[in-house]
């Protein structure tokens, strides 16, 4: 299904503040604000209480720059499949709103300023890490996997995982178990968090020859698969309680809202395994709703656990 693309708009013409927001549409601050929701639980994680609070803006700022230019490289490379998909007609590339260089130099200028800045502000090691989400998520996931093999999200997800790293670095200077389940809680989380988008819009996909899982393969597999990663993710959760010491709270929320995850997940096996439609959006929505309350209670499982009663 060909998507005609809305009537490009005269670049010349556009105010500041309508290129102002295509700036900001460009760094999809959606998929920013969701991985920075990850970052501070981490860091008071690591800190085992209230980091410093200027160390946590930096870090998040320096996060966001990140992620910001990776998004913004990916819409340089993905702009002609963008022009043909449905959901992402309105991006600024598709619409005129900014050039191809406009978003090239913004791409470039923001991932030079995360590292500077997070080398300034934190540490080697996060900048190091910023920089290498940055790299894997434009050089691996749009480059190399996208276009090419139905696993590009279940490997181009590491990139997401990075922000977890980042923040606990900017706090301890180092790598630890309790940042290492976290990483692989986000990286098991992405598929079954990603694929029922791609059912949704599979038509999609298909139009711009991306082989998502959903594209090439029955609906009855992509929710068989959903299942098997969501169940991963929450065990996986399950294992930082005994690691990083988590206190009631923490195992409460994982089990609880892991409960809510998998009964989604097995609610679309269910419909994907007969005839009539499905309803991915659920499961969507509900692994946004996990992950975020998951990181909740990290930030706030080491801080009940120290108050005074």
């Amino acid at each position: 299904m060909n998507v005609a693309a809305p009537a490009r708009v005269d670049e010349h013409r556009i105010g500041v503040r309508r290129k102002a927001r295509a700036y900001l549409a460009l760094t999809k601050p959606r998929v920013v604000e969701l991985l920075l929701v990850t970052t501070i639980p981490v860091m008071i994680l690591a800190e085992r209480g209230i980091p410093n609070p200027l160390l946590v803006l930096a870090t998040v700022f320096g996060g966001a720059l990140s992620a910001a230019s990776a998004n913004a490289f990916n819409c340089y490379i993905d702009r002609d499949i963008d022009r043909v998909m449905h959901r992402t007609r309105h991006r600024p590339l598709v619409t005129g709103e900014l050039s191809d260089r406009e978003a090239l130099v913004f791409a470039w200028a923001t991932g030079v300023a995360s590292i500077a800045w997070l080398l300034a502000t934190t540490n080697w090691l996060a900048a190091a890490l910023s920089l290498g989400a940055i790299l894997f998520y434009v050089l691996v996931y749009t480059l190399l996997l996208k276009r090419r093999t139905e696993q590009n999200i279940v490997w181009g997800g590491i990139a997401g995982c990075a922000p977890v790293l980042i923040g606990w670095a900017a706090v301890t200077g180092s790598i630890d178990w309790p940042a290492v389940i976290l990483f692989a809680v986000i990286f098991l989380w992405t598929p079954p968090h990603y694929w029922p988008l791609s059912m949704r819009y599979r038509d999609d996909y298909a139009s711009a020859h991306v082989p998502m899982l959903s594209v090439v393969r029955a609906r009855s597999v992509v929710g068989l698969q959903v299942i098997l990663y969501a169940w991963a993710t929450v065990a996986c959760s399950l294992l930082l309680v005994p690691v990083a010491h988590m206190g009631i709270l923490y195992t409460v929320v994982a089990l609880a809202s892991g409960v809510w995850f998998v009964v989604e997940a097995h609610r679309l096996y269910g419909q994907a395994i007969r005839e009539g439609d499905v309803q991915p959006m659920r499961v969507f929505h509900a692994s946004i709703g996990y992950l975020s309350l998951l990181f909740v209670a990290v930030g706030v499982d080491p801080l009940v656990r120290f108050l005074p009663f």
